[in-house]
């Protein structure tokens, strides 16, 4: 794990109460939107990108829709449509 990981795990190891437990699950789903359209913004529609599908597999597709935390994506291989969580995905 990163040394910032590792500080962190251990800060919140010490918390002591509901409150401040609270408080940071708050904030990490605050940074899990964040992160999620942020890349979302990275890529726009008929872009190539790929992910990691179902059972491990490596999945490449072009990009159908780009909603606020999800994209939409054509597989290549099968023509099936994933709908992705827009952090998962890299362009390619």
């Amino acid at each position: 794990m990163c040394n910032n990981v590792t500080q962190a795990v251990a800060a919140i190891r010490k918390l002591e109460s509901s409150d401040q437990i609270n408080d940071v699950i708050e904030a990490i789903k605050l940074q899990q939107t964040w992160v999620a359209k942020n890349a979302a913004r990275s890529v726009q529609v008929g872009s190539v990108v790929t992910f990691e599908g179902r059972r491990g597999r490596t999945v490449t597709g072009e990009v159908l829709k780009v909603n606020q935390k999800t994209i939409v994506v054509l597989d290549q291989s099968t023509q099936q449509r994933w709908k992705v969580t827009a952090s998962m995905v890299s362009p390619i």
